[in-house]
């Protein structure tokens, strides 16, 4: 699915995150690609807004998480064009380093989920280039922000002429600690991914400095895009009250890095859920072995309730 957001920027969903058309014919990029397996679906997008045989003049990377880089190895091989990321986020795209893990510790639905996401190592090799933040390619009209905390060279885009703004994992439009909200869509302007987010007082200065900007299109990877007055004031909210966890692995003690890579990880924090999880597995079992110890049996319906005995 792609949704129109402005006339040269188009959303792609790949599924738990977003991929951004942004551009012309003549001239136009990929920001981020979605998690691994989606290189059909945004050709498929992109040859319907730009035409085939329409390269693009490269593909942008926020940062390099899996679902933000997944595709972009086979996308750059597809149409021969470089990779683009910020000097902070090389050491993830050419094999040097791993980000530090996810903390499910920190709470939240996604959370608890991300003890299933993979932390892979990217090593795209000569296919990636350093994104020069005064000169970035093929996005005219645009400015570079950096925005680390979620990762350390995290970056956003933004377009004054219409505030039209691309915030990467900066922030969410999507409530991803509520279940609810995640299975219902609900747009809301939330804090980036926190089971991801490595450095959250960087985060909440990134989230600062994104609302000092006054956008009013709001683009994130996790999220349906917003626009109007209610997603500026939802913004400008979130900065001026950023919800930072009270625990969690990184909440006060944020992982380190430098140009080649991470270079300290706080220990991980001991979370109740596992525990949780094992006392009820353990309940159920108990529960299920003393029902065949009495012989019961399940209680078996009576398909035609109205008929006597």
């Amino acid at each position: 699915m792609s949704q129109t957001v402005t006339q040269d920027l188009v959303r792609i969903s790949t599924g738990v995150s977003n991929a951004y058309l942004v551009g012309t014919k003549k001239r136009w990029v990929l920001v981020d690609s979605g998690t691994r397996g989606y290189r059909e679906k945004i050709i498929a997008a992109a040859e319907r807004e730009f035409g085939q045989r329409n390269r693009p003049k490269g593909i942008v990377l926020t940062h390099g998480h899996f679902d933000h880089a997944g595709s972009a190895e086979d996308l750059s091989d597809y149409w021969d064009v470089p990779i683009y990321a910020h000097r902070m986020e090389l050491p993830y795209l050419t094999g040097r380093s791993k980000y530090p893990p996810p903390d499910p510790s920190v709470g939240g639905f996604m959370s608890q989920m991300s003890r299933f996401f993979p932390n892979v190592a990217y090593d795209f090799g000569d296919r990636v280039r350093e994104l020069r933040v005064n000169k970035l390619p093929g996005m005219d009209g645009w400015q570079c922000v950096e925005t680390p905390g979620h990762t350390p060279g995290h970056v956003s885009f933004f377009r004054e002429e219409d505030g039209a703004l691309i915030a990467g994992d900066a922030f969410t439009t999507l409530d991803q600690d509520s279940l609810v909200r995640t299975v219902t869509k609900t747009r809301k302007v939330s804090r980036p991914p926190a089971y991801y987010t490595i450095d959250w007082q960087q985060a909440e200065e990134s989230v600062r400095r994104l609302a000092e900007l006054h956008p009013s299109i709001l683009c994130a990877d996790h999220g349906d895009p917003m626009s109007g007055p209610r997603a500026s004031r939802q913004l400008r909210e979130l900065a001026a009250n950023f919800p930072a966890p009270r625990r969690g692995r990184y909440a006060h003690d944020p992982a380190r890095a430098d140009e080649n890579g991470i270079i300290y990880v706080p220990p991980p924090v001991t979370s109740a859920w596992p525990k949780i999880a094992a006392a009820a597995g353990i309940a159920a079992a108990v529960v299920l072995a003393a029902r065949k110890l009495r012989g019961d049996q399940p209680e078996k319906r009576d398909r035609n309730p109205g008929r006597a005995a």
